[in-house]
């Protein structure tokens, strides 16, 4: 007489979730690794309309200029002279940054025109000034 094995529960096969969760730890690290902080301005602007606006969402490094004259970087207010300064610091971590202005449309156009320079004698061509679209 032969006898007949019968499967028990400790006989079942399970499935090893350790490859899985090695591939999840990646990608999620990758993902990490590979996104990119925007960093604003710390302030909101009403900023002026627009009909020709194109979005550019490049930018990395933003200025706000209240309509005060206040100048803001990185949520916190920075003088005029020390614009260039901020601004070669963050050229210095992020080479392929680009600018973008919000200003205030009852912002003083001459701050902004200092703020433009500030950047520009930083090593920054390419500014954009922030438009709400119309």
């Amino acid at each position: 007489m032969a006898r007949r094995k019968t499967a028990t529960i400790s006989d079942e096969a399970q499935v090893d979730m350790t490859p899985m969760l090695d591939i999840v730890f990646i990608l999620l690290i990758f993902f990490i690794v590979t996104t990119s902080f925007v960093k604003e301005a710390g302030i909101d602007v009403n900023r002026p309309e627009a009909t020709q606006s194109s979005s550019k969402p490049a930018a990395n490094i933003f200025i706000a200029v209240t309509e005060n004259g206040l100048i803001y970087m990185e949520n916190r207010e920075v003088d005029v002279q020390r614009v260039r300064a901020n601004v070669e610091r963050m050229l210095a971590e992020s080479p392929e940054a680009q600018v973008m202005i919000q200003a205030d449309q009852a912002a003083k156009h001459g701050i902004v025109v200092k703020v433009m320079d500030q950047v520009k004698a930083a090593g920054i061509d390419r500014i954009s000034v922030s438009a709400e679209q119309k």
